[in-house]
């Protein structure tokens, strides 16, 4: 799929002002980014593992996780094989979310293409 710039905007405005009609919980850029990568990167995640990879602080993963958490979209549990570190986990209202939020980008990038 190629698209300008223009329009990659033009689509991430329309289906954020869908975002705001539809009244869904309000998350910043880094709290957005970090459950897009979380859903996304089939992988298991500790929040030392997402500070590094998304060039994040630890304090700011957790305070990302801490409201992503209060949402019911990720859990942290304490690793059974290292104490020390903490596990990220999906959950299955955050997977929800995430598919609604795929619906609202195809449907509003097929009205403007069309």
């Amino acid at each position: 799929m190629d698209i300008a710039a223009k329009q990659a905007l033009e689509l991430w405005r329309g289906v954020m002002v869908l975002a705001l009609q539809k009244d869904l919980p309000d998350l910043t850029s880094r709290q957005f980014t970090l459950l897009l990568h979380v859903y996304l990167k089939d992988q298991a995640h500790t929040v030392r593992g997402l500070a590094e990879e998304l060039n994040m602080s630890k304090p700011a993963v957790t305070r990302a996780l801490d409201r992503l958490g209060g949402l019911d979209f990720v859990r942290r549990k304490t690793d059974d094989k290292d104490r020390r570190s903490i596990l990220v986990q999906r959950t299955v209202k955050g997977s929800v979310f995430l598919r609604e939020f795929g619906d609202m980008v195809e449907i509003y990038a097929a009205e403007v293409s069309g």
